[in-house]
């Protein structure tokens, strides 16, 4: 009872001389007891092993409380480490405890940083949104404040075999490696995310924490990482990047709302900047993307990849998303020039995304390129969009080209005048390069269809009324030439069309024909017999002996041309449909019609 209360009242050079003596009086009735008193004896141990129980307990309890009560325990901690340096080097002889007291001792210190960390100040996420942020800094000043106890004063108290400052910095590495392993659960923003990562990888090593001056020289042979598992790293990571792909999919959604709160439901017309059609869209999105990146950067580089991947996958959705939406509150629009507004400025705005977009090639081609190709069929759609409604608003005037309105008549072409013109206004608010490629596909649509006209023997040309038509095609086709020049279209190979065309059918005198049909022989190598048919019907020639001399002409010159390959993106006429002459003998030559005179 008297060593039980010595050690109770930390009295501990008294309390351990009273055990040494005791232990030493175990032994010495151990070696020379009888085999008549074993029950005396075991409880003799039982009773000395309760009591260096108490020690080692009294002992790891001084050595846990040290660093919160350093002037209370710093004289207690000379005769703690007396005892445990006695007791291992009395750890081979009977009477002793079992369990390594240097063990322990690490053990009580690893305890009393628990009790530091644990007791480190940390706010309800709820009562404050930068509560990790906040304990994270307290954390590591509290990390630095304990250190420096146990370097300036704590570890004076031990002989250098201890390792005292050494063992604190280890046991501070495990104690708030399991401390951040409860914290992770609990953590669900981004932003708290980013704070756990950033302290990790970073601020723990750093000259505020483990790299302190106020640590050195001591800190030099220590390892100043946090050593986490490899697993914890890779899945909190993975974490972050998760949550850059949540909060970018709600933002894209967020992006779609506003573009209909402010533009849609209110019927506003988009805004110009530089002469373009734009809206803010690619702008944001691109800002998003390029925040998420940067600040992932000054974490890891390899976490700034994953993020540029994250964000990728989607905004692979996002053109579906928006076009879905875009249809549901402005289908009804169609076709209103604010419809066509709209549409050109979401070509311009994708168009402009997918530029920035292309930034992240060399770390993510993969998902660069599935973006691309999103962007790319989105901008075809809206594109077709706005074609397919040109061509059925210009089909009705062109369908009545060439024929006896279109001859006395400049309603039709007016009307398609127009909307080529208000077309090339559309052009020049888009950005290239889809504005050419746009234009282009329209100038062939338009010549195709104008001249495909002449196939349709819808009219044949009476009375000299073939150089009205033809000088009426020649002044047309200049208007819509220069119209598409204006726009940029890449056709100019079309441009020679109308002014061959028209050479041949102005020509007075039939046998001048067979002379003006090389221009357009060479410039389009697909004008075929047929198509020259469909012409000199509509010239008003349909038979006779020169009729068969200007089809032979054309065979000639298709002869001697031989069979030079026509340039693919250089065929206009094997895409018109010819109408059949009904007429059975106009395609026979001349002298088989010889039989029908009367003296034959």
């Amino acid at each position: 009872m008297q060593i039980s209360n010595l050690i109770e009242m930390e009295v501990l050079e008294e309390a351990y001389l009273n055990l040494l003596a005791l232990r030493q009086e175990f032994q010495q009735e151990q070696e020379s007891c009888s085999e008549d008193s074993p029950m005396e004896l075991a409880k003799k141990e039982k009773d000395l092993n309760l009591l260096y129980r108490a020690m080692m307990e009294k002992i790891c309890t001084i050595v846990r409380d040290s660093n919160s009560l350093p002037s209370r325990n710093k004289g207690l901690l000379v005769y703690v480490a007396r005892i445990i340096q006695e007791e291992e080097r009395r750890a081979e002889k009977p009477g002793g405890l079992p369990d390594s007291w240097m063990d322990a001792w690490r053990e009580a210190v690893c305890e009393g940083v628990q009790v530091k960390v644990k007791g480190v100040h940390l706010e309800q996420k709820e009562q404050n949104t930068s509560w990790l942020s906040v304990h994270l800094g307290l954390l590591g000043k509290a990390i630095v404040e304990d250190l420096e106890n146990v370097r300036k004063q704590l570890r004076w108290s031990y002989p250098p075999s201890f390792k005292v400052f050494s063992t604190y910095v280890k046991s501070y590495h495990r104690v708030v490696r399991e401390h951040l392993k409860k914290l992770e659960v609990q953590v669900t923003e981004l932003k708290d995310l980013y704070a756990l990562l950033d302290w990790i990888i970073h601020r723990y090593k750093s000259e505020r924490i483990m790299g302190s001056p106020s640590l050195q020289p001591d800190m030099t042979d220590e390892s100043t990482d946090l050593q986490l598992e490899d697993d914890f790293l890779k899945q909190l990571m993975e974490k972050y990047c998760s949550r850059v792909r949540e909060d970018m999919k709600f933002s894209l959604g967020r992006l779609i709302e506003l573009e209909n709160e402010d533009f849609w439901s209110h019927r506003n017309s988009p805004k110009k900047e530089d002469n373009f059609l734009v809206c803010h869209i690619n702008m944001d999105i691109w800002t998003r993307v390029k925040g998420s990146v940067d600040l992932s950067k000054n974490i890891d580089a390899q976490l700034a990849q994953r993020v540029i991947s994250s964000c990728l996958k989607e905004l692979k959705q996002f053109p579906k998303r928006f076009e879905t939406e875009f249809k549901n509150h402005c289908g009804a629009l169609k076709p209103q020039p604010l419809w066509t507004e709209y549409h050109i400025t979401y070509i311009n705005s994708f168009t402009a995304l997918q530029g920035h977009m292309e930034d992240y090639q060399l770390e993510c081609p993969q998902e660069t390129e599935e973006f691309r190709k999103e962007v790319k069929w989105l901008i075809v759609r809206l594109s077709q969009n706005l074609e397919d409604q040109y061509k059925e608003d210009v089909t009705p005037f062109l369908r009545r080209m060439m024929t006896r309105k279109w001859l006395t008549n400049e309603e039709d072409f007016k009307n398609l005048h127009n909307r080529t013109e208000l077309l090339s206004q559309h052009c020049a608010v888009m950005r290239p390069p889809y504005a050419q490629e746009f234009a282009s596909r329209l100038h062939y649509h338009v010549v195709k269809e104008y001249i495909g006209q002449l196939m349709k023997n819808n009219y044949s040309c009476k009375n000299r009324k073939h150089e009205k038509a033809a000088t009426k095609i020649r002044a047309q086709w200049d208007e819509l030439k220069d119209l598409f020049e204006e726009m940029n279209s890449s056709h100019e190979w079309l441009h020679h069309v109308g002014d061959d065309l028209s050479n041949i059918i102005i020509q007075k005198n039939k046998a001048d024909i067979k002379d003006h049909l090389q221009p357009l022989v060479e410039h389009y190598p697909d004008f075929s017999k047929k198509h020259l048919v469909a012409v000199l019907y509509f010239r008003g020639l349909t038979r006779g002996r020169e009729y068969q001399l200007i089809l032979r002409r054309l065979s000639e010159l298709k002869k001697k041309q031989g069979n030079d390959v026509c340039d693919r993106n250089h065929v206009l006429f094997s895409g018109m449909q010819v109408a059949v002459n009904t007429d059975c003998f106009s395609n026979l030559p001349f002298s088989c019609l010889n039989f029908l005179l009367p003296n034959n």
